[in-house]
Parts: structure tokens; C-alpha cells; sequence
């Protein structure tokens, strides 16, 4: 029970923060691209017009393409690097008690949402990581 409680809490958390940084975007790409001037007078964009302008890339879909990158980057080290021994580790004791913290198993969720099946082989050729990466940005 708590363990479901601790994932809606993250959900909510995760949901607050993905809206705030779609606010924010939306708030300096309105002063990045200003106003419009329709029939004498002046107003701001709406989101759809920014949306066009940026083709569909929000703030949100870049920071997930990143980490999708990485993740990519990770997964093509090699077994004795420190970094990939590390990502690898299984610590023997339980986290403490606090807010969820983020972790890379979250980015193979991520994965099957966006229905990317065989991502183990997707990973390892890097032009197709990349359409990955490209996909990633432009999703919703």
C-alpha cells in the first residue's frame, strides 16, 4: 500500500514539475519571438503559435531526449568502465524515507511508451539511437 502511495506522490510530483517547466518555456518563448500585430494591435502569442514556431520541441521532450542520450551512452560502455560498474551496482540496503528518487529503470518506462521494443540492439547502432533521440523530442 505504501509502496502505491510513494508511486502516486512521485506521479504528482513529476506531473507539478512537468507543468511548471512548460509554463516557464512558454513564458521566455514569448518574449524570445514577441508579440503580433494583427489589424493595428498588438498581442502575445498563444500556445499554439509557439508550438508551431518551435515545431513541436517543448522544454519537457528535451530534457527526456537527454537522458535518453545518455542513457544511450551509458549502455554502449564497456562492462569495465567505472561508470558503467556503477549503473550496474545493487546497493544491499533500502534507500531512506523521503520524497522517490529518479532512477534509470524510470527511462525503460519511457521506453515502452514511446513502443520501442528491441531498444538493447537500438542502442548499440548509433544512427538509429539517434533517430530515437529525434523521436523522443517531437513526441508528446
Amino acid at each position: 500500500m505504501f509502496r502505491q502511495l510513494d508511486k502516486l506522490y512521485s506521479l504528482k510530483t513529476k506531473l507539478n514539475t512537468i507543468q511548471k517547466l512548460l509554463v516557464f518555456g512558454s513564458k521566455i518563448l514569448r518574449g524570445i519571438f514577441g508579440p503580433t500585430k494583427e489589424n493595428q494591435t498588438w498581442r502575445i502569442k498563444n500556445n499554439e503559435e509557439l508550438d508551431k514556431l518551435i515545431k513541436h520541441e517543448n522544454i519537457v521532450n528535451y530534457i527526456e531526449a537527454h537522458r535518453l542520450s545518455w542513457f544511450g551512452h551509458i549502455q554502449r560502455m564497456p562492462k569495465a568502465r567505472a561508470t558503467m560498474k556503477i549503473f550496474k551496482w545493487n546497493p544491499l540496503t533500502t534507500r531512506p524515507r523521503g520524497r522517490h528518487k529518479y532512477r534509470w529503470e524510470d527511462i525503460i518506462q519511457d521506453l515502452g511508451q514511446m513502443k520501442i521494443k528491441n531498444w538493447l540492439t537500438c542502442v548499440q547502432d548509433r544512427a538509429k539511437w539517434q533517430d530515437v533521440i529525434e523521436k523522443a523530442k517531437t513526441s508528446n
